[in-house]
């Protein structure tokens, strides 16, 4: 791969006397990875039960393995169920070292497609909220899908600006996580497409933005709250420098150590001249760890930590009987006074979340499908978040059966009598104890209602 001169110079600067071993990383094969949902499955249960050959632990990642080419994992009826998402090794690590604990408010600023979103939600085990924002509209919906398929309902999916959201959300957020747009220098060795990219557009285009985004993200973090910034580049005009003028502009921000394991690298104050503790910052290069390239930095802000404001209390609103009838076999704990009936849509709101006329969003709450000629049809969203004992009806099928992928491919199939914990009507299909979606069962024939826009090719 013949790489850019000044690149090259700029690394060399970066890594000294190690240029030559971050050049021979580019004959290494490319790393694939996968990121179980811990939400779902624990890494055990995990463990015990994954089908692929050549799966290896990330060192650094609880939940992160390698797999390869010939796993094909996004095959598999498990990546149907949400069990895990595929996400580069170095990749993995920004949402891994933001401390999220369960009842938090998380903001994902620049959350497309959604593999640290995916992350940060499972890790709220279904409490608190995850703002999952990106700037463009269209990026949204692969936001939404993967989101979705993790079976994350706590969430809000939004398309602002960073200073737009603090027009609703000043100081409202525990957490976030601001994985930058960047010129993706770490991303040569496994997309050599971004090269010409990189030419045009440089490190200080993105250095400017990134600035800008920092500072937008600070007025949305509470007092005593934590914020991670992260790039996949090396340049340190992205890097160290974008840290070091926000820390001019921000002495209520410090930085924070970050957990350390072999292969990382700390940052490097004297790229930049600065007076703050950059080493505290870590660099992750191909060279050092088997992965691509990262670049991350933990702050706090000042100040004493408060939780969420205390709740009032809410109404529960007149539903319509059959979202009641339907409700009735469904044992996951609900708030109905969090229910919100919008035309004929049906959604459970987060908590947290109040009136925000004027905000551009995808998705708030969990959408739980559709009221439509006095029935309830659930959505597919629905179907992700339950677990298999939470319904009556479960039609629960080993993945060697053939019917999982038939299912999967959105064909009718035929079902036992005694395949079913329940009687005829709306059925959760599961695959292993994990669900995949919804079918509804006539006389032994299971009418498909696996979303069209999920389904498997054929």
């Amino acid at each position: 791969m013949e790489l850019p001169a000044s690149f090259v110079e700029n690394m060399e600067k970066i890594l000294g006397p190690e240029l030559p071993e971050y050049l021979a990383s580019y004959e290494k094969p490319k790393f694939m990875g996968l990121r179980v949902n811990t939400s779902k499955i624990s890494v055990e249960e995990f463990e015990r039960i994954q089908p692929f050959h050549s799966l290896k632990k990330v060192p650094w990642i609880s939940n992160g393995y390698y797999y390869t080419e010939e796993d094909a994992p996004t095959k598999h009826p498990y990546y149907y169920a949400g069990l895990y998402y595929i996400q580069e090794p170095s990749a993995m690590t920004p949402a891994s070292v933001l401390p999220v604990e369960e009842g938090d408010r998380v903001l994902d600023l620049c959350a497309a497609p959604g593999g640290k979103a995916t992350e940060l939600a499972a890790r709220l085990s279904h409490t608190g909220l995850l703002v999952a924002n990106d700037a463009s509209a269209s990026r949204t919906k692969a936001l939404l899908k993967n989101l979705e398929v993790f079976g994350m309902p706590n969430i809000l999916i939004t398309s602002e600006m960073g200073d737009r959201l603090n027009r609703y959300f000043h100081e409202y957020f525990d957490k976030i996580l601001i994985d930058a747009p960047c010129s993706g220098e770490g991303m040569f060795r496994k997309q050599a497409h971004m090269i010409p990219a990189w030419e045009k557009q440089g490190p200080e285009v993105f250095a400017k933005m990134q600035r800008e985004i920092l500072n937008q993200a600070a007025e949305l973090l509470k007092p005593g709250g934590m914020m991670l910034y992260s790039t996949c580049t090396f340049s340190e005009l992205e890097n160290e420098g974008s840290v070091d003028g926000f820390l001019k502009g921000h002495p209520d921000f410090q930085l924070v150590d970050i957990p350390w394991y072999e292969g990382f690298c700390h940052g490097k104050p004297e790229l930049v001249g600065s007076s703050f503790p950059l080493e505290k910052c870590v660099r992750l290069f191909p060279h050092k760890i088997d992965g691509e390239g990262h670049f991350l930095a933990l702050f706090k802000k000042d100040g004493e930590q408060r939780k969420g404001e205390p709740e009032l209390k809410k109404r529960v609103p007149k539903l319509p009987t059959e979202l009641l009838d339907f409700l009735s076999d469904v044992r996951m704990p609900i708030e109905l006074s969090r229910i919100q009936v919008k035309d004929t849509k049906v959604f459970l709101m987060p908590d947290g979340i109040g009136n925000c006329p004027g905000l551009r969003f995808l998705r708030s709450g969990l959408y739980m499908g559709e009221l439509l000629k006095k029935r309830f049809e659930p959505s597919q969203a629905f179907a992700m978040v339950l677990k298999k004992e939470e319904y009556a009806s479960v039609i629960d099928l080993p993945v060697s059966d053939e019917r999982v992928l038939r299912y999967l491919k959105g064909e009718t199939i035929e079902v036992e009598a005694s395949e079913s914990t329940g009687k005829d009507g709306w059925q959760l299909i599961c695959v292993d104890g994990y669900p995949l979606g919804w079918g509804k069962l006539i006389r032994g024939t299971l009418r498909n209602k696996y979303f069209s826009g999920w389904r498997m090719n054929a």
